[in-house]
């Protein structure tokens, strides 16, 4: 999941200026997963999911424990340490965070069904045999 959350955080900071990938666009992708999956299991559900992925990505990133999940499924609290926690801080929060969080929704709704769902998001992401899922998981 770690590998899967590291490209999707890569293809979705494409283009951007260094500093924002760095900095406002630390939890993008799982920002921008938000509408599809509300879609699917309702703002409360995603909520839900996205509280427990942040729980779990806390034992692996401390920091997050001063992130909150808003009802809307928003993330906030971040920003206010934003100036202490280096680059790679900032980075291992956002990677541990998505690998939890795409983790859950194989779990509860499947691989295929949360693969279809990051195809909707970025359809342009390439997915081979090799790369999104014949051989391993996402």
């Amino acid at each position: 999941m770690r590998d899967f959350a590291e490209r999707l955080i890569a293809y979705e900071a494409r283009g951007r200026k260094k500093s924002d990938r760095e900095n406002s666009a630390a939890f993008a992708a799982c920002e921008k997963l938000r509408p599809h999956l509300a879609t699917v299991i309702g703002t409360a559900g995603f909520r839900t999911v996205l509280s427990r992925a942040l729980t779990l990505a806390t034992k692996h990133v401390p920091w997050l424990s001063a992130v909150q999940v808003k009802p809307d499924g928003a993330l906030e609290g971040w920003e206010e340490l934003r100036p202490q926690l280096a680059p790679e801080e900032i980075a291992e929060g956002r990677v541990a965070l998505l690998a939890q969080l795409v983790g859950l929704l194989v779990a509860f709704i499947g691989e295929n069904l949360t693969l279809r769902l990051v195809r909707e998001v970025w359809p342009q992401l390439p997915f081979n045999d090799s790369e999104s899922g014949k051989g391993d998981k996402p």
